[in-house]
């Protein structure tokens, strides 16, 4: 049960993860097209800030569960390096399942809200020319944060069953 549960975590980070890569395709695309237009043609888009911060967000909030299944995010660890492996994993673990977990579960319940209410009134983003409609970008920000919420549990599990080993913080003599 534990091994399917960390299975289906790590498989749904790693395929919001290829959607986060092609998000930063449809960044540089959109990006350039705004400068070529607005540079060579000069005729700007109304478009392109809204695509620009919305990719960026949903790029950024898809990648973090797989960031966090590699390890990948920045840590202070220059006091949890030195302790025994089992107490690093028992602080990470706890830390992920009864600190972050419940926050997470917390803000992606939020963002789904957000993003029923976008979808229920046709929300549409107010200071922009464009005015796209919100609901997607708030449905992958709540999609996001639910699959970190997963990992975090996923991770916190592991931390507490079978710790990494840390060798991040070697001085070389």
């Amino acid at each position: 049960m534990k091994h399917a549960l960390l299975a289906v975590a790590d498989r749904i980070s790693a395929s919001l993860n290829i959607v986060a890569q092609a998000m930063v395709l449809i960044l540089i695309a959109s990006m350039l097209y705004e400068v070529v237009a607005r540079y060579i043609f000069g005729a700007p888009t109304l478009w392109a800030f809204d695509i620009a911060y919305m990719s960026t967000g949903v790029l950024f909030v898809l990648g973090a569960a797989q960031a966090l299944r590699e390890d990948a995010h920045v840590r202070i660890d220059f006091l949890s390096s030195r302790m025994p492996k089992r107490v690093r994993g028992a602080i990470d673990g706890l830390a992920f399942l009864v600190v972050l977990f419940p926050v997470f579960v917390w803000l992606a319940s939020i963002a789904g809200q957000r993003a029923w209410r976008a979808w229920m009134t046709g929300e549409v983003e107010h200071v922009s020319p464009w005015a796209p409609l919100m609901w997607p970008f708030y449905s992958a920000l709540a999609i996001g944060l639910s699959a970190l919420a997963l990992q975090l549990f996923a991770e916190g599990l592991r931390a507490l069953t079978d710790p990494r080993d840390d060798d991040s913080f070697k001085i070389e003599t």
